[in-house]
């Protein structure tokens, strides 16, 4: 039997969890506007894939040197499949229309997250080079 899934709330939602695996669309919510980003987050774990299929979005990859946090934008090309290792710090910024599938570990957000929050100046330098890639 074919399945097939699609969700147009707001946020994240996994819809095909199977034998330590997950396929999860994440449509545009607040906390990953182009101006709203607060933290970034890593996986020590798992590697976490991102595919647009529609919108606009900018995937963000965080180096972290002692306090220094350097920030390495990439803007997401549609049906382009992109990868963050294991132990990657890292973001996704999104327009209001964009929507992206997920493909990960299951329970990756429940027991394999760290946060780390970003100071008022990390956000503003992180704002500026999300901007860039959109321009």
């Amino acid at each position: 039997m074919i399945e097939a899934y699609y969700c147009k709330e707001k946020g994240y939602h996994p819809f095909l969890i199977r034998d330590g695996w997950q396929v999860a669309q994440l449509n545009y919510v607040e906390k990953h506007g182009l101006d709203d980003i607060d933290q970034i987050e890593v996986h020590n774990q798992t590697d976490e894939v991102f595919i647009l299929f529609k919108g606009e979005a900018v995937l963000v990859e965080a180096l972290i040197e002692q306090e220094d946090i350097h920030f390495n934008c990439q803007y997401m090309k549609p049906g382009v499949t992109y990868n963050i290792p294991a132990g990657t710090w890292h973001e996704i910024a999104m327009k209001a229309d964009a929507e992206i599938i997920i493909v990960e570990r299951s329970d990756t957000h429940k027991q394999d997250c760290s946060y780390l929050k970003l100071t008022v100046s990390q956000q503003q330098e992180l704002y500026s080079r999300i901007k860039q890639q959109l321009a």
